[in-house]
Formats: C-alpha cells, structure tokens, sequence
C-alpha cells in the first residue's frame, strides 16, 4: 500500500484523481568524502554491501584510486562505470551504457547508483536512474563549481536530443548529496570562474549579504579554490564556506516549492532570458558561466534603465563581473541575437519575458512588458559602457575546450597534466596536505593546450579556445540550465 496522500473521486463521466508525492532528500556537507575516516558515504551502502559508481574518465584517472582505497576500507564491493564528459557525450548512447551497467550490475530495487562527477555526468547518469525500472536511488557527488552550487540544488536531469540541449529528461531527485569542496582543488581556474557566475547569478537577485562577500573577496575566491589551496587563509576559507552554504540555501528556498518548474516566474532564471543564444552563436561555444555572465551584465543594464537599480549598483554588478573576469558582452552579440533570443524564450516561457532582473541588489523583478525598442536601446548603451572595461568586457578562458564538449578523449598531454595533479593531490582525501602549489589541469585540463587529433576533430586548444570542433556542437538551442 502507498502512504501517498490520495483521492478518487466520481464524476458525472467518470473519476477524478487527485495525488500527492513526498518528495525528501537530504545534503551533507563533508570535505573529505573519500576520506576513510569518513563513513557517512559508505553508511548508506551497508544495506547492500556493494556500490555502482558512475564517473568520468578524468575525475577517475585523479580520484580513482583513492575512491577505490575509500570503499575497500569500508568492506564495499565497487563497480566503476567511467563515460567521457562534455556536450557531446550528454546523449542517448551515453545514457545507455550507464543502463547496461546498472543491469550488468543487477540494481535491485531501491539501491542507490553512486554517481561522482561534474553537471554533465550526474545530469545523465541521473536519467538513466529515472528512467531504470522508472525510478532507481542515486546518491550524488558532484565534483565542479557548478555541480557544487548549481546543479547539485536541481532534481532535473537530462540528456541532449537532435539539435537541442536537455530535450529528454526527467524530474529525479537524489536520495543524498554529498557537497565536498576539497575537490576544487585540483578544478582549474576557468571552471571555478565559471562556477562564480552562478553564484553571482542567486546573490545578486535574493541574497544581498552573499554578493558583499563575492565584492569583498572575488579574486581571492577563484584563485584559491574557495579556501581550499595550500596558503589560502582562515579568513577567505571562512568566508567560501558561508558563500557556499548560504548561497546552496537560498537556492533550495526558491527551487523546493517548484521543483517541477509549474511556476515559470523563476528568480534563479536570471541570466538565463538571451544567454543560450549567447552559449552557442560563436563558432567556438562559449562556457555556461560566461554566457550567462553577458544575460546578467546586460539585465543589469536594463534594470538600471529603468531606474530600477541605481547607478551605483549598476557599476557595482559590473564591476564585480570584471574583476571574475567573465564575460559582459560579446562581439557577437547585437540586435538580431537579441531578437531571436526573445522570440525562443517567449515559447519556453508560454508566451511571455518573464526576464528576472535586480531590484535592488539582493531582490528580483519581472520584465514582461519591454518592447523591442527599449531592449534594443539597452543594449546599445550596454555596449558603449563596455568600452570602460578591459577587453571591451569579454572574458577570461570564456570558451569551451575538449574536456567541456567531449570531443576528444585525453591525448599524451592531457595524460600526461592529469597524472601530474593525480600525484600532487596525493591522498587528497585524507589527512595529507597537497603541497607544491595549485594543481594544474584536473578533470581533463592541460594549460589550455591541447594538441591531436580524435576521430577527425581537430583537438587544438590554445588558450582555452577550442578549434575545429564540428558536428552540431553548434546546433544545440534553447534550454541551458537554469
């Protein structure tokens, strides 16, 4: 029998039904999840005796054995199912050999699938549990900035379709997330950067006490992993961890009653009315953070026309983007982008803006009413005001490399970048300190450059900017996350 709360009720023509699912998750924070000393993970596995973990080659060639080491302290069989990571490999085939691996497996009913990885990874390893038997457990434990903070607070998982980005997915939510900020330490820069605009993203329309603290310690943020580098001070490792939580917190007040999305009034849909144009119209995409950086920068813009912040607020939120060094603006970006942003978001959005825009700093307003004039006027005088800022606010490593879009898989260089941060994290998850220094490169990173060639791809990066990419990597449209 389900305890669901329920009724059925009869019609003149038949039955009306009415029901009710509880829907209950929970997050821990613990640095160290791998850390043997450390059994809350393994606790939710002694019913089982045994785990299936899905990962990403490049989290595994770091954390592999250490994950490994974690579970046979624990006298837990383990099973890993590695997948490639990027826009390419967030697809059918993908999904479906995480299916083969659960029934290789043999999942019985209710027993969670470990999932470890970036968005991307537990985007698709989470459909695969939706869809498996319809409903199987998962526990996640997100490895990037954006997984910690952004995708870690969401039930919705997916896998790209065609030409369309997250078109076959499902609401699923985790049994269990486990937050472990230890693992930036081995993310490179441009992925914590890219995680920072999502933190700017919440702050910036509900949270006004955690956009002082990015505004008082930004650089200090991304240059040490949010405190968890060798050198980083108490001070800035106090202030990570009340950004992170407060910042996941806000997230999960606004996101629990509308899990479903059924409300499209979304105040974390900030940044997110024109940017999966600007994601994808360069011929080299842009990364997530940055894309979404130029939607707030030139909402900013828009809001402060309208008097709804001041001038002072206005250059602060700039300001504040140009110090992370994301991007506000692009080259690209002009008036036909605008328009054509506007006419696929107003579909997404059942015929209207609903563009979130700041009202102060810390509180959000609603834009349904913006005439095409008024939105083409903002954004010209959002790109006089771009000239003010260093590279005509364009951003820092704003483009996608390999590792994002999975293109390639690792050549001897990137091989070659992730032994080398695989030993100087050490136990990472244990009691020994990483010294010598930032890691460079983990999760697939080499320095920005990259050079071979995969399966008729051009796998050049220099700088961060990917080259050749082909395929349709282009054609993705409508729906980044939100």
């Amino acid at each position: 029998m389900s305890d669901m709360k329920a009724s059925v009720l009869e019609t003149k023509n038949g039955f009306h039904v009415e029901g009710y699912e509880k829907i209950s998750y929970d997050f821990t924070f613990l640095d160290g999840v791998f850390n043997p000393k450390n059994p809350q993970l393994a606790a939710c596995y002694e019913r089982w005796g045994r785990v299936l973990a899905v990962t990403d080659l490049n989290v595994y060639n770091i954390y592999g054995e250490q994950i490994e080491q974690y579970f046979q302290h624990h006298n837990l069989e383990l099973k890993v199912h590695k997948t490639k990571i990027g826009e390419k490999a967030k697809t059918i085939p993908t999904f479906l050999s995480i299916v083969d691996s659960m029934t290789d497996f043999g999942i019985i009913r209710k027993e969670p699938v470990l999932v470890v990885g970036g968005g991307l990874v537990t985007d698709v390893a989470g459909f695969a549990c939706a869809a498996y038997r319809r409903n199987t457990n998962f526990i996640r434990v997100p490895t990037t900035v954006i997984g910690l903070i952004d995708a870690s607070v969401s039930i919705k998982v997916a896998v790209n379709y065609g030409n369309y980005k997250n078109r076959l997915g499902a609401y699923h939510a985790p049994m269990h997330t486990f937050l472990d900020f230890t693992f930036l330490r081995t993310l490179p820069k441009a992925q914590i950067r890219n995680g920072f605009a999502e933190l700017i993203k919440i702050s910036t329309c509900s949270h006004l006490d955690t956009f002082d603290l990015l505004d008082t310690y930004c650089e200090e943020l991304i240059e040490t992993g949010f405190g968890r580098t060798d050198g980083a001070s108490e001070e800035i490792r106090a202030a990570a961890d009340k950004i992170n939580k407060e910042g996941i917190h806000e997230m999960l007040k606004l996101e629990t009653p509308n899990l479903h999305e059924i409300g499209l009034d979304r105040v974390i849909a900030y940044g997110h009315t024109w940017s999966p144009m600007h994601e994808l119209v360069p011929e080299t995409p842009l990364r997530h953070g940055h894309a979404i950086s130029i939607d707030m920068a030139y909402s900013a813009t828009l809001a402060n026309n309208r008097k709804l912040i001041s001038d002072a607020e206005h250059r602060r939120i700039l300001s504040l983007f140009s110090r992370a060094g994301l991007s506000m603006d692009h080259h690209l970006f002009d008036e036909s982008i605008l328009d054509k942003g506007t006419a696929a978001i107003l579909k997404t959005r059942d015929g209207k803006l609903r563009a979130a825009v700041p009202n102060p700093i810390g509180s959000c307003t609603f834009l349904n009413d913006v005439e095409a004039a008024e939105l083409n006027a903002a954004l010209r005088r959002h790109k006089q005001l771009m000239k003010e800022y260093p590279r005509n606010g364009e951003g820092l490593e704003a483009y996608v490399d390999a590792s994002d879009t999975g293109y390639t898989e690792n050549n001897a260089c990137e091989v070659k970048a992730i032994e080398t941060a695989a030993e100087e994290a050490g136990v990472l998850n244990g009691d020994v300190a990483i010294h010598g220094g930032s890691v460079a490169n983990a999760n697939g990173h080499a320095n920005g450059h990259i050079n071979g060639y995969s399966n008729g791809v051009t796998g050049k990066v220099a700088n961060g900017i990917a080259e050749g990419l082909s395929n349709g990597i282009n054609g993705f449209t409508n729906g980044s996350r939100a």
